[in-house]
């Protein structure tokens, strides 16, 4: 007979390639999938998450996501997209942002985008609007003349991390609807660092300012 125990840990190896078949008996909880139960979950996700069906996956990240949001410009084929969407989703962002052209490369996200909520504007403008309606200050990450240190700079709790594209950075236009624009300090000879890398840095900032530890 089914178990209403809700953690399988006392039974099963995990790993992050995945864990085969349910051994012994099944849990008696609706947020369970009977195929992941009975073929085994192979998915990238965390260990609470094992045997879940996506949509109590989903419902459990949206009681503890994060109030920041990410953003994306994408006029270019860039595959940074989808390792920023990856991160934003191991950070529990709110929303990621996609501006530009809706369809983006997501071979990065390695799924994550499944679990992760994403919301297209088709220009900088309905982005701007979306940004104002919504009391959210727009935060530029990109290292152009001006910008602030993002050492120094307290981040807003609720906020949304604006990203440019590998290469040329953030547009003009970017810059321009950005309540400030911030640069993570370099002390190499690079004169800049992978965007995805860049995002991933941000986020993690703003975790370090707002989530509380121990």
């Amino acid at each position: 007979m089914p178990t209403s125990d809700p953690s399988p840990r006392a039974t099963h190896e995990f790993s992050t390639a995945g864990v085969g078949p349910w051994v012994g008996e099944w849990p008696v909880d609706e947020r369970y999938d009977p195929e992941l139960l009975q073929g085994g979950d192979t998915r990238n996700v965390i260990d609470r998450y094992r045997y879940w069906r996506m949509e109590a996956i989903i419902a459990d990240l949206d009681e503890r996501r994060h109030p920041f949001h990410v953003a994306i410009e994408n006029w270019q084929h860039d595959l940074n997209i989808g390792s920023i969407v990856r991160t934003a989703n191991a950070f529990a962002a709110d929303t990621v942002h996609i501006i530009g052209r809706r369809r983006w490369n997501k071979r990065g996200a390695m799924v994550t985008d499944r679990y992760q909520h994403v919301m297209h504007h088709p220009d900088l403008a309905a982005f701007g609007q979306w940004a104002r309606t919504a009391g959210i200050p727009i935060v530029a990450i990109d290292n152009v003349p001006g910008s602030v240190p993002i050492e120094t700079y307290r981040i807003p709790e609720r906020c949304v991390l604006l990203f440019g594209q590998e290469g040329p950075g953030l547009s003009a236009e970017a810059l321009k609807v950005a309540h400030v624009t911030l640069e993570i300090t370099q002390f190499g000879s690079t004169r800049s660092i992978n965007a995805s890398a860049a995002a991933a840095i941000a986020m993690h900032s703003w975790v370090m300012q707002h989530v509380p530890f121990g």
